[in-house]
């Protein structure tokens, strides 16, 4: 066999088998590593580079090697899910740079960092005094985790006692200018009614580049020509202006009779409809 046509052959059997491997090594092989799982990711790498090109060398024994470098990682992956022990020990732990908004130095140096780097972490979490952080932990994968203080957390609904609408996962019914069924069904809708929401907006499938459907219901869609311009969903803000409407109403009705029965049924109802409305607010506004 010519050597050109080896080491195609070889490396198109490495690729196979390091993609396989990585699978089963899981998701962590393509994100931020742990100290164990760099040294084993490069090793495998490098066996499966000098396996491929290296035409002397048995390509069996190379498969060998990167299955030890595989098994070994895995057990040991297997093993720390039920041991925090052996857990800490292949994982490591996270160290503790900032606490009760004071800097650790021993705990930087002890990291080899500089307090410019600390300062470049915290940037990169669009934090720029020290004075405004609680605690920070340097994580095994390498990433700083930020507690604000309180006084500079950003206020959230909870904190105001607001009710919010819950989200959920929105739906993508229309990708490339295809139907794509199984979300559509999945947001509990037909492709009838996908026709006719396009209708209301004045679009065909064919020219919508992506089309979802958020959690209400309402369906968004972007186009391929950006010169077209979409109307936003108006549903929601409709039926909202609506009750509303109706509760105003009421009121008057309320002030314009004389009737006083007729008065107090306008009243009571007027409330109900208030309290409804204060209830459905979040959820009907955009």
């Amino acid at each position: 066999m010519p050597d050109w046509l080896s080491i195609a052959v070889r490396s198109l059997v490495l690729l196979i088998v390091l993609f396989l491997l990585t699978k089963w090594l899981g998701k962590k092989q393509i994100s931020q590593l742990s100290f164990f799982e760099y040294i084993n990711g490069i090793t495998i790498g490098s066996i499966a580079a000098e396996v491929a090109t290296g035409l002397d060398k048995s390509i069996a024994h190379g498969l060998i090697g990167m299955g030890i470098w595989f098994a070994v990682p895995f057990i040991a992956g297997l093993v720390s899910l039920k041991s925090k022990t052996i857990r800490d020990f292949a994982e490591g732990k996270g160290t503790v740079f900032i606490q009760d908004g004071k800097i650790m130095e021993d705990n930087l140096k002890k990291e080899k960092y500089t307090i410019d780097e600390l300062l470049a972490k915290l940037r990169d979490k669009n934090v720029f005094q020290v004075a405004d952080v609680e605690f920070a932990v340097l994580e095994t994968t390498g990433t700083l985790s930020v507690l604000l203080k309180k006084e500079n957390q950003p206020i959230t609904a909870k904190v105001l006692n607001l009710a919010v609408a819950p989200i959920k996962e929105s739906q993508t019914v229309i990708m490339d200018g295809e139907i794509m069924h199984e979300p559509l069904s999945s947001s509990g809708n037909s492709q009838q009614w996908l026709e006719t929401e396009l209708d209301k907006i004045g679009v065909s499938i064919e020219n919508v580049f992506l089309g979802q459907v958020d959690t209400y219901g309402q369906l968004t869609v972007d186009l391929y020509d950006d010169k077209i311009k979409v109307p936003s969903p108006q549903e929601k803000p409709l039926l909202l202006a609506t009750i509303k409407k109706c509760q105003a109403d009421l009121e008057l009705f309320a002030l314009q009779t004389n009737n006083e029965s007729a008065k107090e049924m306008y009243q009571k109802n007027s409330v109900k409809l208030q309290e409804a409305l204060n209830k459905v607010t979040p959820f009907l506004q955009n």
